[in-house]
């Protein structure tokens, strides 16, 4: 699987969080189509089937951009020693 760009995925977790609440507060058709289709988004970006897994995913690859990162500013402080 390719690994998707960390600014990529938040930016598409924050636009299924947004539509998940507009579809939340004022249902329409408009709104149930931004979360299908921020939904679908979301699941091609993480590999899975349904939002709860997308989320889930979503969450484990943050960690794992997270830990990549922070390993790499400890790599260059231990090479700039």
């Amino acid at each position: 699987m390719i690994l998707p760009v960390e600014k990529e995925l938040r930016a598409a977790l924050a636009r299924f969080a947004d539509a998940r609440i507009e579809h939340d507060v004022r249902p329409t058709g408009r709104t149930r189509r931004a979360l299908e289709d921020a939904t679908y988004t979301l699941c091609v970006m993480t590999g899975t089937r349904s939002a709860e897994q997308a989320l889930l995913a979503a969450d484990t690859l943050l960690h794992r951009l997270r830990a990549d990162r922070e390993g790499s500013v400890q790599e260059d402080a231990r090479l700039a020693a």
